[in-house]
């Protein structure tokens, strides 16, 4: 089972998957270290909904053709990226409500790009549950990582270089707005 735990953690931390990557920087964009609750809320709820819908695809429940989900994903970055630059701020409460059910619908999305990679290490038949699981874990490090690193860079930049945390907020957003974009043309093209 621990081959599973590494497996979910190098899933999430391949630059390959570079878009799973972009996506926590979007959503964690308007947060810092002192805010670290929040985020926890925030990622519990994307880890709710993508763990649901990585369990129900790799029990082959719900299937959606995987070339949609890959344009979907960037979706999300892009609309996440945008509530970062139109939605109130972050410490308001009904806006922070608003963030935790998009972070969790989004996750819906991001299970699904994961299941494809899971189904594939487990081959065909066998035990599901416990690989599952234990893949589901190793992802939830890897996320916890990237979080805690983001954090980091917010921190350095903001109590450090003294850059102003709206100006870090809006930038980080733009940037991931913008490779969203990018994305989204790029993986039209290939449907």
């Amino acid at each position: 089972m621990e081959l599973y735990l590494r497996l979910g953690f190098a899933h999430i931390t391949d630059w390959q998957g570079y878009d799973h990557m972009l996506f926590l920087l979007a959503l964690v964009a308007g947060y810092f270290l002192k805010d670290w609750r929040k985020v926890l809320v925030l990622v519990t709820a994307f880890t709710i909904g993508h763990s649901l819908t990585l369990a129900l695809t790799a029990l082959e429940v719900v299937h959606v053709p995987q070339d949609w989900i890959e344009l979907l994903i960037p979706v999300t970055i892009l609309g996440t990226a945008l509530g970062n630059l139109l939605l109130p701020p972050t410490g308001q409460r009904k806006a922070l409500w608003l963030r935790y059910t998009l972070a969790l619908v989004f996750g819906l999305v991001h299970g699904m790009g994961f299941s494809s990679y899971f189904r594939s290490l487990l081959g065909s038949g066998g035990q599901i549950v416990q690989p599952l699981l234990w893949f589901n874990c190793g992802i939830e490090i890897g996320q916890l990582l990237i979080v805690t690193a983001i954090l980091g860079i917010a921190y350095v930049a903001v109590n450090v270089l003294s850059l102003r945390d709206r100006w870090w907020r809006v930038a980080i957003s733009v940037l991931a707005a913008v490779l969203a974009a990018w994305m989204i043309v790029a993986r039209v093209q290939l449907l």
